[in-house]
């Protein structure tokens, strides 16, 4: 009862938000009538349909609508390999068998039963009408293709609307290698049970998100077709069976096999069903309600490894009960570190499945920064147990409001329990400028993206990138600004109000249903001001957007005001009475740049250099981070970008350090295989030095500030000073790395560990190396393996990068989930950037696996010749990319702008960076616009 009235009331609170606040933009797409779970839940139309529909495309016909799935599943998995003397050693079996039985209900007429199925083998089909208890006999079946997996079953006599049916089927399937569907993972344990086992464990785990459910059950596999689960899993007696729902019952079958049946489940999408085979140890998170297991590796449970994550789930699942005035709906939640998984983490209900990397967190080996990552992450994951399970999007094409939502709330969430991290700046400034990013470009996609441009699995796939998550919580974002967080709130509760003061939906439409966002131009001499479409590359766009606009200037506190027009108007907020500055997006609320007139730019900047701290910590940062962007777009001279990094060198603070940082990074990138580099490196030097020194003490001596800022900023610090050759930096760096090597007692505080090893490798030879690979090989902690992963992508020695690349060829070296960020950390180095481009050509059946988009990106962010444009388009013609189609429009898109712009900027960037550093000055430069 307390679930059913749960599901209903959250799904009719989600449906006002999104009528009343996110307005017209989600009305046709939210929700797939949660309201009605109390009810039967396939309605019967008042004169049921006697025609027959058409036979599908792309999509499920809506003839049949699941309402229960009854799951048997035998996995033959081995736990591990007994070595027995003088017997041969039994081979580990991959196979899968079982059969599933879902009962549905015609709304329409039809003879032909279509459901998903893929890479299964399919026997014993038969229909019942549940009614008469009447078997329907089966004319013949036709297997799935690969482009569409429908299984068609045809039938002898058509079904009627209005009746309910039943489908058996019998499945035999192999556990895939390949991290979907159903997978298999590996670990190693560190103390094998006895004598004469090998260390090697194997366990079974799920990832059906978003189109692999058909691999392991036929089923209608798309997310408005919610059913019931009631599931059983029979497997080896040595190891425990998780799923979505509580245990209700578990016995031994025979001496080898156990059986373990669940309670039915919430009604939910195929792509949330989850279950895990495993040897895994548990440990408790207190909550006063609902049971909350973490599972790991023995070992890690062990060692204490899950005890963060325990310390916090409760807490952030509690926050989320009270923020959303209503429970979570099932006894228990299990969240378990799979060894393998793409992508980081799956929202599973009630058995969410993590990367070890993102759930444990290792006294001693951990960066103190990781928590950061895995608070978020797990806070991600446990806001879809409302936005996403409870109330599901129809289709795929409204991802963002699964993603969008559950990526803000897990700002509040974190924000909540773990305060002193200040992810309401940190974590926003990242995901905000990363959303940036990709949609400056021409190849970008609206939020609601239109239901005909997704329909294929790859189109689907390649709707979870940056957009869909960063953007989607930018724009929630700045939504909550204008309306505030009381009515926002009130808006998810249900509460119908919004003081009648903003026409949301007519706001929120040009902010969703448009690729990109706007640049508003400011002229503080008379207070005009107009928007146009940010993009680099310059093209004309009509575009324009309702803008909330938070506005301050050095005299007056900020204010909201409104451009809601593509014309030019003029407004008195914005104009400069007596000299003062105005500054425009107070706090980076709302998702767009500015530009200033060139006196505003100068008393910005100014007052950057004389006394940052009346300019909002966020805005320092944006401020940095709009003047690069708006140069690479052209709208301003790529002078007053660079001029905006000479305040740096007294600032501590790690927002203005990260922009800056980042967007230098994008010079570094474009001209580090030029006479640029030289100069650009001595300029930096000279910038990072006091903050270099202003932590020196403390890195030298091994340790790290207890504030959590600071503690980026000194990361920063040595990065910056490093790699841009600050002697004092590199001597301490190669010096640590060395104590390491010749005592085996690291000394190198767990934060550093992943900058300085990266520092010592750039700066070492085959020695360093190859002990950074042997103990990476050693290594059983999770954090210490990614730390030494990265950092072996850092030496200057092209035949050692080439010896890594071919490593991750091999899953015993590198996992396959690893291979795209490690193959991207190569790409980074330039000494490996074009091996890396020609390894992925010759290599991408197996290397694009993964995560192919990512992958590109990493690997082609140094394009900027017409012979590497060249040869990205050929790419582009002449492979199978799946996925990843758009990833590679966007790479294409990008390598132009970054053309024409190194064309057109870098005399003027190699002169500023040679009079910059030959001047070494460390007093206030005046500042020229």
């Amino acid at each position: 009862m307390l679930q059913s009235h749960t599901s209903k009331a959250f799904a009719g609170a989600f449906a006002v938000l999104t009528v009343t606040i996110i307005g017209g933009i989600v009305t046709m797409t939210i929700m797939y009538n949660t309201q009605i779970s109390t009810m039967n839940p396939t309605p019967r139309p008042a004169d049921p349909s006697t025609t027959m529909g058409p036979a599908p495309v792309m999509r499920l016909p809506k003839s049949l609508v699941p309402e229960s799935y009854k799951i048997f599943l035998h996995s033959h998995l081995y736990s591990q390999i007994i070595e027995v003397v003088n017997v041969t050693t039994p081979n580990q079996t991959m196979l899968f068998t079982g059969n599933s039985t879902v009962n549905f209900h015609c709304v329409q007429k039809t003879a032909t039963i279509y459901l998903h199925s893929s890479e299964l083998e399919l026997s014993k089909p038969t229909v019942r009408n549940r009614d008469s208890d009447e078997v329907i006999r089966v004319s013949h079946m036709d297997y799935p293709s690969k482009k569409r997996h429908f299984l068609e079953i045809h039938l002898k006599e058509a079904l009627v609307a209005g009746a309910n049916y039943s489908l058996f089927l019998a499945f035999k399937g192999e556990i895939s290698t390949a991290l979907q569907g159903l997978y298999v993972s590996t670990y190693h344990e560190s103390f094998p049970d006895y004598e004469g086992t090998n260390s090697e464990r194997f366990l079974a785990a799920t990832n059906m998100e978003p189109t692999d459910a058909r691999r392991v059950f036929p089923c209608f596999d798309e997310p408005e077709m919610k059913a019931v689960f009631d599931v059983t899993i029979i497997h080896r007696k040595n190891m425990v069976a998780l799923g979505n729902a509580e245990v209700s019952g578990s016995d031994l079958i025979d001496d080898d096999w156990k059986f373990t049946n669940f309670h039915p489940t919430p009604r939910m999408s195929t792509y949330l069903f989850a279950f895990t085979v495993s040897e895994f140890t548990s440990r408790r998170s207190e909550h006063e309600r609902v049971k909350i297991l973490i599972f790991a590796r023995p070992a890690a449970t062990t060692a204490g490894y899950t005890q963060y994550a325990a310390s916090i789930t409760g807490s952030i699942l509690k926050f989320y009960e009270k923020y959303f005035e209503i429970n979570y709906p099932q006894r228990k939640l299990d969240q378990i570190a799979l060894p393998d998984l793409f992508p980081d983490a799956v929202e599973n209900w009630g058995l969410i499945t993590y990367q070890e990397g993102v759930l444990l967190y290792e006294e001693g080996v951990s960066s103190e920064l990781h928590k950061e990552v895995i608070a978020s992450v797990i806070a991600h994951e446990v806001a879809h147990q409302w936005f996403g399970n409870l109330v599901t999007m129809k289709w795929w094409n409204e991802l963002w409001l699964n993603e969008g939502f559950a990526t803000y709330m897990s700002y509040l969430a974190v924000d909540k329990v773990e305060p002193t991290f200040k992810v309401k700046e940190i974590a926003v400034m990242r995901d905000l400028h990363r959303a940036f990013e990709d949609d400056a470009l021409t190849t970008s996609h609206p939020l609601s993206v239109p239901l005909e441009d997704v329909q294929t699995i790859n189109q689907i796939k390649e709707l979870f990138d940056p957009l869909t998550y960063n953007k989607g919580a930018m724009v929630l974002r700045m939504l909550v600004d204008s309306v505030g967080e009381r009515v926002f709130e009130k808006g998810i509760k249900a509460e119908n109000e919004d003081g009648g003061h903003t026409d949301v939906a007519k706001i929120m439409d040009t902010w969703t249903n448009q690729i990109g966002y706007p640049v508003l131009t400011v002229n503080t001499t008379n207070g005009e001001i107009y928007q146009r479409h940010f993009l680099f590359n310059s093209l004309e766009s009509s575009l324009w957007w309702y803008v909330p606009i938070r506005v301050m200037s050095n005299t007056s506190g900020s204010s909201l005001v409104w451009l809601e027009t593509s014309n030019t108007v003029k407004k008195e907020e914005f104009i400069s009475k007596r000299g003062e500055w105005i500054l425009a997006n107070v706090n980076s609320t709302g998702y767009y740049r500015v530009n200033y007139n060139p006196e505003n730019w100068r008393h910005l900047l100014t007052q950057l250099e004389t006394n940052p701290h009346r300019i909002p910590l966020m805005n320092r940062g944006q401020l940095v981070d709009d003047a690069f962007n708006l140069a690479r777009a052209k709208l301003v001279d790529v002078t007053l970008a660079l001029n905006s990094t000479r305040f740096l060198r007294k600032e501590r603070e790690y927002i203005p350090w990260e922009s800056a940082v980042r967007n230098l990074e994008y010079f570094v990138l474009m001209f580090d295989r030029s006479e640029v580099y030289g100069p650009m490196q001595v300029y930096l030097q000279n910038q990072v030095k006091e903050l270099y020194n202003f932590f020196r003490n403390d890195t030298d001596h091994s340790n790290v500030p207890l504030d959590h800022s600071l503690q980026h900023s000194q990361i920063t610090a040595i990065d910056v000073a490093c790699s841009n050759g600050l002697p004092e930096c590199i001597k301490m760096a190669t010096q640590m790395f060395a104590k390491w090597m010749d005592n085996s007692t690291n000394i190198i505080p767990s934060n550093l560990r992943s900058v300085i090893y990266c520092q010592a490798l750039a700066a070492g030879g085959k020695k360093e190396w190859e002990f950074a690979w042997n103990m990476f090989q050693r290594s059983r902690e999770t954090s210490a393996k990614n730390q030494l992963r990265q950092a072996l992508s850092c030496t200057k020695k092209i035949w050692l990068l080439s010896r890594y690349l071919e490593y991750t060829l091999n899953p015993e070296k590198i996992r396959l989930m690893d291979v795209p960020s490690t193959i991207n950390y190569i790409a980074k180095n330039v000494a490996g950037q074009a091996m890396a481009w020609d390894f992925i050509r010759s290599h991408w059946d197996y290397v694009s696996q993964g995560d192919g988009a990512m992958l590109i990106k990493g690997v082609t962010r140094r394009f900027s010749t017409p012979f590497e444009l060249e040869e990205l388009e050929l790419f582009a013609s002449n492979y199978q990319l799946g996925s990843t189609v758009w990833a590679v429009e966007q790479a294409i898109d990008q390598t132009r702008v970054n053309i024409q712009w190194v064309s057109e900027n870098k005399k003027a960037v190699l002169e500023w960076f040679e009079r910059e550093s030959a001047s070494k000055i460390a007093t206030p430069h005046p500042i020229f616009v």
